[in-house]
């Protein structure tokens, strides 16, 4: 009996065998060589372009970020929409004038006088490189006399300083920049005022010494720094860098003399010198902390008037060290 059921188990062992899936199936077999080379690919599809964001050109100008400073009238700055300076308000009032400490230089600085002045706007940064461009680009301004800056041989229209105080300028081709953004150079007394306010202090920031936490001064970085660096040195008003960095054109003619005979309502400074010397005030990188001293007046030559137009010098000196900011009435 057993001998007869033999085949029967047999098959179906094998049928059941045959209906089990292999768990380890082998590879597939490639497609022979001669259709490999009709099989054809899929078009890859293109990533979108996005489309460019277009910057207006007083946004391009603006410093990547301002200095968050006190101003010291809460709600009244501004930002001009031509060049993109932020503009700090300087309200009327009444200024002591003039050298008051010991370091005080009786040739200009004396006497100390009270001056009054109207309220006027002043720029809280000192135009930079960015800024000077776009007015040489709307065709109102030249281009800076020298591109490099003291140490640096690429300086004017370098990314890389875009935000750095433009230099190498006239005081006429600053006159020329503060009109074209529809402003003006300040007066000597706004200038001061702005960087006194309405106390006794000897510098922007107080009476303490100058450090290099305060500003850019005594070859402590040997050129130039970005505008706006020394938020801790900024004015009663919150103007910046209104000691070291560079010297800044101010409107006035120069006189030494000028302060015993000043005006004591909104003096523009003398009407005629025999000099055409221009006031220049702040102090710079190069400078000690006597120059920067809110009182300090230096002066560079300006516009020299009858001088044929082919000579160098009928524009006035300019130097890496000065620089300016611009002012506004109210």
């Amino acid at each position: 009996m057993t001998t007869k059921l033999l085949p029967y188990l047999l098959i179906l062992t094998f049928l059941s065998a045959a209906c089990q899936a292999n768990p380890n199936p082998p590879p597939a077999t490639p497609p022979p060589a001669s259709l490999i080379g009709t099989m054809t690919a899929l078009p890859v599809q293109a990533t979108p372009t996005a489309a460019p964001v277009e910057t207006s050109p007083p946004e391009a100008a603006l410093p990547t970020a301002v200095p968050t400073v006190t101003i010291a009238v809460p709600g009244k700055e501004r930002t001009s929409l031509i060049d993109g300076m932020p503009q700090v308000y300087v309200p009327a009032g009444v200024v002591r004038m003039g050298g008051l400490d010991v370091q005080s230089d009786d040739r200009d600085e004396l006497p100390a006088h009270t001056v009054s002045l109207d309220a006027f706007w002043i720029d809280q940064l000192e135009v930079t490189n960015a800024m000077y461009m776009l007015c040489v680009q709307a065709g109102s301004c030249t281009l800076p006399n020298d591109w490099a800056s003291d140490r640096r041989n690429s300086y004017f229209n370098t990314e890389e300083f875009k935000d750095y105080p433009v230099v190498h300028v006239t005081w006429g081709q600053a006159s020329v920049y503060c009109a074209w953004a529809q402003r003006r150079l300040p007066t000597e007394a706004e200038w001061e005022r702005a960087a006194r306010g309405d106390d006794f202090r000897n510098f922007p920031w107080g009476d303490e010494p100058p450090s290099e936490m305060y500003a850019n001064f005594n070859l402590l970085v040997r050129d130039t720094s970005r505008v706006g660096s020394y938020a801790a040195g900024a004015s009663p008003f919150g103007a910046l860098d209104m000691a070291g960095n560079v010297w800044e054109w101010v409107a006035d003619l120069y006189k030494g003399e000028y302060y015993s005979v000043s005006p004591e309502h909104n003096p523009l400074g003398p009407e005629t010198n025999s000099t055409n010397r221009r006031v220049i005030r702040g102090g710079s990188y190069l400078d000690t902390w006597i120059d920067l001293r809110v009182s300090k007046r230096g002066s560079a030559l300006g516009p020299l008037p009858n001088v044929t137009f082919d000579n160098p010098d009928r524009e006035g000196e300019h130097s890496s060290r000065i620089g300016f900011r611009c002012a506004a009435d109210e």
